[in-house]
């Protein structure tokens, strides 16, 4: 049976993974990823419950330069980058495909909620999970050839619900652990505050509507993303929203009414299945991490650009975020979400 290389952090997800390779008659090897934040010691004991070789890799520097670098470039710009799309292609995955290699095993697996399937025209396609903890969307930016290599042995579960019982049943210890944080190199959870404290914070402007008249004063555009409506602290006569984000001018604009557009670009455009593109199609297309999908025709453009043309206004299409396309559950590609007039 190949041997598998697993992310194992000590959680319940990648404990669990390793329980369910084992149980099918792969050699595990754990491997932590060493941010800097701790949890060497929680992944080690996992190891030794599941009684694997275990090793740990410093991904400090690959992390700096691959994520943390870009994020905070991102908000400076007035975008909204989601760092775990950076990091599953340029730091976990590499690394952990990497380290494969040099023990030669044939594929990395990891706790992620996505589905690989390989197709008749022997591409390995990347697929939704059935589990309200899908995560497909943050592993859109694979490609076909490393995806070649991956597992995912959670996939197929319906929830994270069922990735605990089946965690109790085996007698895993790390069954009932909380989940993790959202990004890893902010415990926190506050990424202005991380950026301030960096020195890489941005000075405070002018709250404006959208004929320009001063509603007050924001504490700098790192602090705020298109759409959001809460912790903006000025009054008016109903809710108010983000609208847009003039980083020249050090302006945020305020509106009634929230932002929507029907029709987006990306850049940096990913073909994760390679076969579509020729031809414009038609696609469910995720604007965020969440389970709601909206109907689009996508056409790819030159300079690995792509057009988005909903069925109908989706709101606050984020720049920085990025819009996955899907087809039956299978993601066909995506990018990063380009600055554009809301409506």
């Amino acid at each position: 049976m190949e041997k598998v290389v697993l992310g194992l952090s000590g959680g319940v997800d990648s404990a669990l993974c390793a329980r369910l390779l084992l149980e099918k008659g792969h050699p595990v090897t754990g491997v932590y990823l060493d941010t800097g934040h701790g949890g060497v010691e929680e992944a080690h004991k996992a190891a030794l419950e599941l009684g694997i070789p275990f090793c740990s890799v410093d991904v400090r520097e690959q992390l700096e330069e691959k994520v943390i670098a870009p994020f905070m470039e991102g908000y400076r710009r007035g975008i909204t980058p989601i760092p775990c799309i950076f990091c599953n292609p340029a730091v976990k995955f590499h690394v952990l495909w990497q380290k494969a290699q040099e023990l030669g095993a044939s594929y990395v697996a990891t706790g992620h909620y996505a589905v690989t399937r390989r197709l008749e025209n022997g591409v390995t396609g990347l697929y939704m999970s059935p589990s309200p903890n899908d995560q497909s969307y943050m592993l859109y930016r694979l490609l076909p050839e490393l995806l070649d290599h991956v597992l995912f042995p959670l996939g197929e579960l319906c929830s994270k619900e069922d990735t605990r019982t089946l965690a109790r049943k085996a007698g895993l210890s790390a069954a009932n652990k909380p989940d993790s944080m959202e990004i890893c190199f902010i415990p926190e959870g506050d990424h202005a505050a991380f950026m301030e404290q960096r020195g890489l914070g941005l000075p405070p402007g002018d709250f404006v509507d959208e004929a320009g008249n001063v509603l007050g004063k924001h504490k700098g555009i790192h602090h705020y993303t298109l759409g959001q409506r809460r912790g903006l602290g000025i009054a008016a006569e109903g809710r108010l929203f983000v609208k847009e984000i003039r980083t020249e001018q050090n302006q945020v604009v305020l509106s009634l009414t929230p932002p929507t557009s029907q029709v987006i670009t990306v850049d940096n455009l990913c073909r994760t299945a390679p076969e579509y593109g020729a031809e414009s199609f038609w696609a469910d297309v995720k604007i965020r991490h969440s389970r709601r999908l909206d109907k689009a025709l996508v056409t790819y453009l030159p300079e690995g650009r792509a057009k988005v043309e909903f069925s109908s206004p989706v709101r606050a299409p984020s720049p920085g975020q990025s819009a996955v396309f899907y087809q039956d559950g299978r993601v066909i590609g995506g990018g990063y979400i380009e600055k554009q007039p809301c409506l």
